[in-house]
């Protein structure tokens, strides 16, 4: 039988990637205050949050095995399970900039710390580099070497293309609803959130255990990809009808000027007057605007329109997943523990 990683598990395999990483710092002579620095950095932005990506990978690769992993097994999981949370380090501090985001899991950003600023950015590129080197030092033996290197370059192109189709539809300075469409929000969805999120994890089980044959990387991808699509769908629902004590946060995304899901459904239904009233007051840094569109989404029964959106989707996945064909190591398991984490969620 498969077993599900902890928390505490994974997280107990990173001081000794760490260490890793400082020791090749070290053989630089990197001067004292400049490894302490980044010694810092690694601390701060790569540990810390949830792991979900990360610890889908052990999950998966010991889905497909059918039983629980040895502990080199584990350790092979789990540092390819940390690379992703270094590529989503990369992206968070990257982000955040660009955003210019005010905390980050329930801290001030990195590049709002005294001292960081914009020395944030070439921190960003040095998470991004940790991942190759600690590729190249576990991983540069193993038969699917290029490309478990090839995929981390593929995957992170894929979400930095997601993220300029963001940036430039839906700045925060600037509001334009003609910006917004359904197909803009899709290709968002897919690129910045889907392929890093959902299909990294599993391919780079596929990988480690080289059953990653075209046939198993294109049925994962097939499934993998709507199940992003809708947990960011999900995302979006939940930042305006979800109750802030579920899911930890304020939702921000009618202030921000976010491309959601939301807005995209709204202005494909309102009236001339309720699109006026749209454009007065979406994107506006202002409570009781706002506010105004919250009203509006819940006199277009938006809430409805999602319930029946997710009911929808996942009896396709469901049956997506029931068509897979497990006869090359592919096993049906690892689609059904992704959709059994994410639907009905509240957080």
């Amino acid at each position: 039988m498969a077993q599900t990683t902890t928390l505490q598990e994974f997280e107990a395999v990173f001081p000794k990637l760490q260490e890793v990483l400082l020791e090749q710092a070290r053989s630089y002579n990197l001067p004292q205050q400049a490894y302490d620095w980044y010694k810092k950095s690694l601390e701060f932005n790569v540990v810390g949050g949830k792991c979900n990506r990360g610890m889908s990978v052990v999950d998966s690769v010991s889905i497909l095995l059918g039983r629980p992993l040895t502990d080199e097994e584990y350790f092979q999981a789990a540092t390819l399970g940390w690379l992703t949370e270094l590529l989503q380090a990369f992206f968070l501090v990257s982000d955040d900039i660009m955003d210019c985001s005010i905390t980050r899991r329930g801290k001030p950003c990195w590049y709002r710390h005294d001292g960081v600023g914009m020395i944030a950015i070439n921190d960003a590129f040095m998470l991004e580099s940790a991942i190759y080197t600690l590729l190249r030092k576990y991983f540069r033996t193993h038969p699917r070497y290029v490309d478990l290197m090839e995929l981390f370059h593929e995957v992170t192109y894929q979400t930095e293309i997601g993220q300029l189709c963001d940036l430039l539809t839906a700045p925060e300075d600037k509001v334009d609803l003609d910006n917004f469409s359904l197909d803009k929000y899709r290709f968002i969805v897919v690129y910045k959130t889907a392929y890093y999120s959902f299909y990294l994890p599993v391919a780079l089980a596929l990988y480690l255990l080289d059953l990653a044959t075209p046939e198993n990387l294109k049925q994962a991808e097939s499934i993998l990809i709507p199940l992003g699509e809708y947990f960011q769908v999900q995302d979006d629902y939940l930042d305006n009808f979800g109750k802030p004590e579920h899911i930890g946060k304020i939702g921000t995304d009618i202030m921000d000027n976010k491309c959601s899901w939301l807005i995209n459904q709204a202005l494909a239904i309102v009236t001339p007057e309720q699109r006026h009233l749209l454009e007065q007051n979406y994107g506006r840094k202002d409570p009781e605007r706002e506010a105004r569109v919250k009203k509006l989404y819940d006199e277009l029964s938006l809430e409805q329109r999602y319930l029946d959106y997710e009911e929808k989707v996942v009896a396709d996945i469901r049956a997506q997943i029931a068509q897979i064909d497990e006869s090359k190591g592919l096993k049906k398991g690892v689609f059904e523990a992704f959709l059994a984490k994410i639907y009905k969620r509240s957080k």
